[in-house]
Order: C-alpha cells, then sequence, then structure tokens
C-alpha cells in the first residue's frame, strides 16, 4: 500500500459548528518531515464526521464489466461512470452506473446492462433497469443527465465506446431515441460529457468529451516490464475532438462542432465541466486532456468560443508539462466568490487545484493547499468539491486508482487499487488529509474511477457513490458527528427549464458561498444538482442571490433552514 500523508494531529477550530465559511487559523504545529505509514500517523483529535459504507445494506450489488479477458485492450481500463439524479421525480435521488462488456468473441449468456437504481428512503435501493427501459447492453463510459425537452424530468445521456445513447425520460421509463435525434453511429471513444446551453437559445445541447482514436484492431501491444504486456498509454494514439451535438428542438440535435469552435483534433479529454469561469454571463468550458494540455473555452456570447487554456495557466504544470489530467470539478474552495478548479492527474504528478485569480487566471495552489504533497504518489480519477462537513467551505474528494495491474512490478511504491484522498478545508487556502480518520473502510484501497455526491436519504450532509474498474461499486453514508445546519438550493429554469451554469451565492455570519450548478463533471460522473449550502452554527440566511444562464439575477429571501427550498426562474 503506497505510504500516506498522515493527518496532522491538530486541535483545529475549524471543526467546531461555526457558520458559513467563516474563516478559522489552526494552532501551531510542525507536521513530521516525511510521511508516515496510516497504521502509525496520528490522528486528529477530533474529527467532525464518519464514512460508514452502506453498499450491500442499500442493496447496491453493480458490479463493473470492463471487458478485460487478458488482451490489454486500451478501453477496458478506463470505465466507468456514476450519475445520481430523480429519474422518477419523486423528490429522492436515484442512481444510474453506466456500464461496458465483454468484447463480442469474448462474450457468453446475456451481456451485462447499465443498472438504475430507485430510490427508496432510508438508505434502500431498488434495481429497476428492466422496468425504466435502460437494460441496453452499450460499452459505456460517462453518464449526465439533463432536461432536453423542458417536460420536467430529467433525460439520460451516454458516451460509449461506439455510437453514444440518448435516452428520454418520460416519468422514469426511458426510451432510446439515439437514432431519432441524429447523433451519429461513428464509433468514438466517448468519456465524460455534460448537458450545457451552449448557444443561449434556451435549449439544452450536449458536450461529449473524447479520449483517443481507436480501434481494436489497431490497439497497440505496450509492455512495462520488456516481457508481460500492458495498457499502452494514450501517446500511442492520435487523439479526437469533442463533440457538441446542438439542440435544434423537437428532440433532434445536429452536429454544431466546428461552427462552436470546438474542434481540437489533437485533444486526449477524459473530463468536462461547463461553468461561468469569468464571470460575464457566459458558459465556458473546461476540458482535461491525458498527455495533452488542458482546454479553456471561454464562452464569447454568440454560441462560439475561444480556447485560452495557456494563457488561464491551467493547460500545463507549473513546469510546463502537460500532464495527465483525468476527472475535474468546479466550485469556490477558497471563499473568494470566484469559481476555482481541480483536476485529477497521473501518479507522480500530484492534483492540480486551480485558484481563480479573475478573469480567467489561475494559480495552481496544490503545492501550498497540502493536496499537492498528499496526492504525488496515487494516480487521480474522479475528483469532486463538496461541502462534506456543513461548515460552509467546499472539501474535496478524490478517487484513485491505477490503470496497470502490474504496476507494483516496476514500481514498487505505486499499487493499483489506491486509498481515496478526502481532504477538510480548514481556510486560508489550506485543505488537511482526514482520509484514515473517517472510517476504515473508507479508507481502503480500491481500483476507483468515477466519484458522485449527493444527500441520498436525505439528512442533509452529502453522501458518496465509488465506481471500480472491473469490481464492485461502493457507497457511503455520511455521519455527521456534530449537529450543523445546512440549506439546499434546486433551481428550476424556464429557458432553460434546466438551468446549468446558474451560479448561486448565500450569505450569513457576513460570509459569502458560491456554489455553480454542474452537469457531469468528476470523471464520466455528475453529482446531484441541487446545492448544498453548510450553515454550521448559523440559524438564519441574511441573502441569496441567483445569477441565472440567461444573465438575469433574482434575489431571495430565505424563511427556515435545514430543508430545500426550490426556485423558479422568472419568465
Amino acid at each position: 500500500m503506497t505510504a500516506r500523508r498522515p493527518a496532522l494531529a491538530l486541535l483545529f477550530s475549524a471543526l467546531l459548528p461555526l457558520g458559513c465559511g467563516r474563516p478559522v487559523a489552526p494552532v501551531e504545529s510542525t507536521p513530521p518531515p516525511t510521511p508516515a505509514p496510516a497504521a502509525t500517523a496520528p490522528a486528529i483529535v477530533e474529527v467532525p464526521l464518519r464514512m460508514e459504507e452502506v453498499t450491500k445494506a442499500a442493496g447496491i450489488t453493480f458490479m463493473h464489466e470492463n471487458g478485460a479477458r487478458g488482451e490489454r485492450l486500451l478501453p477496458e481500463t478506463m470505465g466507468s461512470g456514476v450519475a445520481l439524479f430523480d429519474a422518477d421525480s419523486d423528490g429522492r435521488l436515484d442512481i444510474y452506473f453506466a456500464n461496458a462488456r465483454a468484447w463480442p468473441d469474448k462474450e457468453t449468456g446475456t451481456p451485462p446492462t447499465g443498472v438504475l437504481y430507485r430510490n427508496l428512503g432510508d438508505f434502500k435501493f431498488q434495481d429497476v433497469t428492466k422496468a425504466s427501459g435502460l437494460a441496453v447492453p452499450l460499452f459505456g463510459m460517462g453518464a449526465t443527465t439533463g432536461d432536453m425537452d423542458a417536460d420536467g424530468d430529467q433525460d439520460l445521456f451516454i458516451a460509449c465506446l461506439g455510437p453514444d445513447k440518448l435516452f428520454r425520460n418520460d416519468g422514469g421509463k426511458f426510451t432510446d431515441v439515439s437514432r431519432a435525434a441524429g447523433l451519429a453511429e461513428e464509433q468514438d471513444f466517448g468519456s465524460s460529457a455534460t448537458w450545457l446551453d451552449a448557444d443561449q437559445d434556451g435549449q439544452l445541447d450536449i458536450l461529449v468529451a473524447n479520449y483517443v482514436t481507436w480501434s481494436r484492431d489497431k490497439d497497440i501491444n505496450c509492455t512495462l516490464d520488456g516481457v508481460h504486456e500492458s495498457y499502452c498509454t494514450p501517446e500511442s494514439y492520435d487523439g479526437a475532438s469533442p463533440r457538441l451535438w446542438r439542440n435544434t428542438g423537437g428532440g433532434k440535435f445536429v452536429d454544431g462542432t466546428v461552427a462552436a469552435g470546438l474542434e481540437k483534433k489533437t485533444a486526449k479529454a477524459l473530463g468536462i465541466v461547463a461553468g461561468d469561469i469569468d464571470e460575464d454571463g457566459v458558459l465556458d468550458v473546461v476540458i482535461a486532456n491525458d498527455t495533452q494540455p488542458n482546454y479553456l473555452f471561454r464562452g464569447k456570447g454568440d454560441g462560439t468560443f475561444e480556447e485560452v487554456g495557456v494563457r488561464s495557466g491551467i493547460a500545463f504544470s507549473e513546469g510546463g508539462v502537460a500532464r495527465a489530467g483525468m476527472g475535474l470539478d468546479l466550485s469556490d474552495f477558497d471563499g473568494n466568490g470566484k469559481l476555482d478548479l481541480v483536476i485529477g492527474n497521473f501518479s507522480n504528478e500530484m492534483v492540480g487545484l486551480y485558484r481563480n485569480e479573475g478573469h480567467a487566471l489561475f494559480v495552481d495552489a496544490a503545492p501550498g493547499s497540502g493536496v499537492g504533497r498528499a496526492t504525488i504518489a496515487t494516480l487521480a480519477f474522479g475528483c469532486a468539491f463538496l461541502d462534506v462537513d456543513l461548515d460552509g467551505r467546499e472539501d474535496l474528494v478524490v478517487a484513485d486508482g491505477h490503470i496497470e495491474p502490474d504496476i507494483e512490478r516496476v514500481q514498487a511504491k505505486v499499487t493499483y487499487a489506491e486509498p481515496p484522498h478526502l481532504f477538510l478545508n480548514v481556510g486560508s487556502g489550506k485543505m488537511v488529509e482526514i482520509t484514515t480518520d473517517v472510517g476504515e473502510a473508507f479508507a481502503a484501497p480500491q481500483v476507483a474511477r468515477g466519484v458522485a455526491t449527493g444527500d441520498l436519504d436525505g439528512d442533509g450532509d452529502l453522501d458518496m457513490v465509488f465506481t471500480q474498474n472491473g469490481a464492485a461499486a461502493r457507497v457511503f453514508r455520511n455521519d455527521l458527528l456534530q449537529p450543523r445546519h445546512w440549506l439546499r438550493v434546486a433551481l428550476k429554469g424556464t429557458a432553460p427549464r434546466d438551468p446549468i451554469g446558474a451560479v448561486v451565492k448565500l450569505t450569513c455570519g457576513g460570509a459569502t458561498q458560491v456554489r455553480p450548478v454542474r452537469g457531469g463533471s468528476a470523471y464520466l460522473s455528475q453529482s446531484a444538482r441541487a446545492l448544498t449550502f453548510g450553515l454550521g452554527s448559523a440559524t438564519t440566511v441574511e441573502a441569496l442571490e441567483v445569477r441565472w444562464p440567461s444573465g438575469a439575477v433574482t434575489k431571495h429571501p430565505v424563511e427556515g433552514i435545514d430543508r430545500e427550498i426550490v426556485i423558479e426562474q422568472p419568465s
């Protein structure tokens, strides 16, 4: 097992139930000069939560099929993702797991499919895949949801190896409308995807990140040690452009990639997220590329985009090297009111934690935040911001797992299965890892890929779902050890009805939290769309403001906390 950075043996006033992200300062202490094994690491005196694994008890039995049968074909090691959304509009978050399948000549019996679990309440789930219409064999990778037809329920898009799939949702019953919608039949290598209104016409479009140009007959044999076959790195393959499916209404889509300025044939994209990075009222898009420079596409307001990744500071590492960008997420982690980024990278590269300095300029704060040192040895796929302890500050979870099962044969300190990282935000741009302090099961090694967060049991705090490559999914219930208040904000727009890209600002106790409404993010995955604001010990909200994708700004009085409120955009 890889040596872990121990949690600092400190008494943090941040762990007390303060309110709304109020800055705190840790007691002075000197960390150990070198990482120590987790078993001997000192613990934080008081940790505010426990992460309890409830996969089996919840009725979740999903097992990812990656198609691996000994050939070491590249797509086998990349999947899969998970999406948390209310599939049947009953007010509870359901879970969809994307799934692959064996190669046709290796397949025996009935091929597996993605799986939809209906939330029954009390942390119990039921497999409703067949009844929902989603029992369709695919080599699925990423999943994202959005209301494409403004009927009030969430439609499902699955990025695949091969033709992508679009399922229209009618009250929890899904119909494959891919061909009728005009989606191409090309054999793309889809990865992450997100819904967004790219051209500001009030209809949700779909942006798909594609990984590389690959086919089974062109797969390349590689080796780590000169003897045994291994999975090749993406440098061995040509890139593949993202693809924008523009919604023309009536359930129809056309390829708008070139017209929007989003065509990049050298891309090797694995992560994607959309949000208003520069606060100009127009959606921007960030794409994490594997061994290629990351992209920041700034929306120009006319349905086209300009790529400014190098200028923004996210394209390369501080050493000027393109890293192995995997998943990414977007939120305000340092409390300055601007949307920051986190990007997962390969082992020996550390996670990138990009602080937004304004005007779409970023500085990698990972080395000084505590995140850099802790993640240098692990391979990060999914990563997501969330306020895990409801203190008003965005914390961070990172899903780790290597791509090569035999990596220890050539790198003794790197393992195939790796523990995740859970970082507690203690203010002033600092993060403290609490992975080993929140539960033995949570800190166990896994070959993780996707991660999604959401309140699965309706108690206010945010739970987590991990996917593993070729292994079982894992579900963790968040149990706060100290009572803290919260407010959840769900937005309903009129144009578009599903307001991806909106930004909500909440003020209490003199501090302001900023949260964006995201579509797909993390890695191949989508977290709950509703926004959770931790209030700590505060019992009142002073102000709540919504900046809608249309540019309109609305203000809303808040009466009562510890509940979800729904805000509809004025027509």
